[in-house]
């Protein structure tokens, strides 16, 4: 058995702004920041092997604190990034409904093989890349404890994975800033085993939506 922490990076000025930040590599605010600190805080004493974030510096600013407190060397991996969203990347909601309203139109009904133009990923190309990473590292790191700091995408495609859940259609989970996500590899199957628990923040900010509008 295989035991998998995942947790999606801390808060940007983007997530505020509902932008598509897909692969754009946009740091933490302030308020991530602290989210980051308070994770490192809450994981201190937890056996921890192995840490892994994505290549983006949002993810890997997030698994500093956790570094830190373990004394582990992140390791960076870009197949963890965020699912590419091609030509709307780095704009707002607003500005897409005005600017692109047939590509919004068709983005929201969430069919599962719809790429959007310029080097976007469709769902069923970003859930084999996950699957890839989540193979690489049960594969060199099986039976220890793995920490990934990672994306919502992401996070998204490993619920539906655990749930036998379709590829089409909109999340249906919650994927707070900083939330720990716990999974168990075994017997070839995945398991959530906790999901969305951000007890830690407590006291923070509400967090901004992460309804399909808000693509982190």
């Amino acid at each position: 058995m295989t035991e998998l922490i995942v947790i999606r990076h801390g808060e940007t000025d983007w997530n505020r702004q509902h932008r598509f930040q897909g692969q754009i590599d946009v740091p933490l605010n302030t308020l991530g920041l602290e989210q980051a600190t308070r994770l490192g805080e809450r994981l201190t004493g937890e056996r921890i092997d192995v840490l892994i974030a994505s290549d983006l510096q949002r993810a890997q600013a997030t698994a500093a604190p956790i570094a830190r407190s373990h004394g582990l060397a992140v390791h960076t991996e870009p197949l963890w990034r965020e699912q590419a969203f091609g030509i709307l990347e780095g704009l707002d909601v607003t500005t897409i409904r005005r600017q692109h309203r047939d590509l919004w139109e068709r983005w929201v009904q969430h069919d599962a093989d719809y790429a959007l133009p310029a080097g976007g990923e469709s769902n069923l190309h970003f859930y084999a890349r996950v699957q890839r990473a989540l193979a690489a590292a049960i594969e060199t790191h099986a039976g220890r404890r793995i920490v990934v700091v990672t994306h919502g995408g992401v996070l998204d495609m490993l619920w539906r994975a655990a749930n036998t859940l379709p590829l089409h259609g909109a999340r249906a989970c919650a994927i707070p800033n900083t939330g720990i996500n716990r999974l168990r590899w075994s017997e070839g199957g995945l398991t959530v085993t906790q999901w969305a628990d951000d007890a830690h923040l407590l006291g923070l900010p509400e967090q901004p939506s992460t309804v399909p509008a808000s693509r982190d």
